[in-house]
């Protein structure tokens, strides 16, 4: 059976397009064909301090793994990359890949390994930009709105004085 998952990846040292396309084509070789992608956008880094901006973009693939598999795979791809820890505790730090599970279908899962949807994608606008070109309207299945609506909410929320 087939599903689909929608992945964030970014990446903030080295050649980061680089970095980003051989994600994307470790993705393609392991997971499954990637049907749709974002371009890619530049962001300041969230939850931490870094002279080096991000380069980040959205993909959205078929895959026949389980969500457990698909984590373990990501992880891989990351560890083949360069990615030497992850982050613990929100401790975020620079890093050459940074691949995260948004969606894997529609499913609501908890588990002290993974969490679907991804529990902090509505406050980040990295993600949902990217996201909301892809896949305006996904709905997220445990805010009941669709990925342009909370894209346009952060976006208002982030642009207006506090």
């Amino acid at each position: 059976m087939t599903h689909l998952a929608h992945l964030s990846l970014g990446t903030n040292l080295g050649n980061k397009e680089e970095n980003l396309h051989a994600a994307m084509q470790l993705i393609e070789e392991q997971i499954g064909n990637i049907v749709s992608q974002s371009a890619l956008y530049v962001s300041a880094p969230w939850g931490f301090t870094s002279e080096n901006s991000f380069l980040n973009n959205a993909v959205a693939v078929e895959t026949s793994l389980t969500p457990d598999e698909l984590l373990h795979t990501t992880q891989g791809i990351e560890h083949t990359l360069g990615r030497t820890h992850k982050t613990v505790n929100r401790q975020y730090s620079d890093r050459l890949i940074d691949i995260d599970i948004l969606f894997y279908d529609s499913l609501v899962m908890d588990t002290p390994a993974l969490t679907l949807p991804h529990p902090l994608l509505h406050q980040r606008l990295f993600v949902l930009s990217p996201l909301a070109e892809i896949a305006p309207t996904l709905k997220h299945p445990i805010l009941q709105k669709t990925i342009r609506t909370l894209h346009h909410e952060l976006l208002a929320k982030e642009q207006s004085p506090c």
